[in-house]
């Protein structure tokens, strides 16, 4: 992913949110996600072999990788050494933001409230992650939040599933939306990678709509 995150996420339109259960589905699920189009993905520092997923996803080559769940700058580097080419977290912490630009990669904070996104703009940035979008309020708390801030492009994450994706899209703040729902924790269980590229297909072509 370039340092022009903004084209990078507009460009994807959707971004797969992966938490590895075994460092062994990493490469069987990045060559899925590839197959059904996904240009990009987030693998969350949930669990205690995020950082080998992290690489192992990366090392795959078909797809640009990130980092999120990132609630510290110590997370912050080791995801960048282990391939992280953007940063996410679900909250604003300065020390993340600043630890980002210093190692180079692009970073979205989630924000939650007006004073978050204040908070995310008055730091310069002007993509961040809607978070948890579906409990604050779905589309209606998103477009709350552009309304005064014309400025603000939003990542979407947190309960969105497939019959959300249409409404968030057609918002023109939204740059990208994340989800899970196309590799779930019991696609990965079962080793239903085909599963997991016909939902990631069916992403795709209605991001495309």
């Amino acid at each position: 992913m370039s340092t022009d995150l903004t084209a990078d996420l507009s460009g994807a339109r959707i971004l797969p949110v992966l938490t590895l259960p075994d460092i062994a589905t990493a490469a069987p699920l990045a060559e899925a996600l590839a197959a059904g189009g996904a240009r990009c993905a987030e693998v969350t520092f949930r669990t205690p072999d995020a950082e080998q997923a992290l690489r192992a996803m990366a090392a795959h080559g078909g797809l640009t990788v990130g980092a999120g769940t990132v609630l510290t700058p110590e997370q912050a580097k080791r995801a960048v050494e282990a391939g992280a080419r953007f940063v996410l977290s679900p909250g604003f912490d300065a020390e993340v933001v600043e630890t980002c630009r210093e190692l180079g990669v692009p970073v979205v904070p989630g924000i939650a409230t007006a004073t978050e996104l204040m908070q995310a703009l008055r730091a310069g940035l002007t993509t961040v992650k809607l978070f948890p979008a579906e409990p604050l309020g779905g589309t209606g708390m998103l477009q709350a939040l552009a309304a005064p801030f014309p400025q603000a492009r939003f990542v979407p994450t947190g309960g969105i599933g497939p019959a959300h994706l249409s409404a968030y899209l057609s918002h023109p703040a939204v740059l990208a939306v994340g989800g899970s729902w196309m590799a779930a924790a019991g696609h990965l269980e079962r080793g239903d990678y085909a599963e997991i590229q016909r939902l990631t297909a069916e992403a795709v072509e209605r991001s495309a709509a």
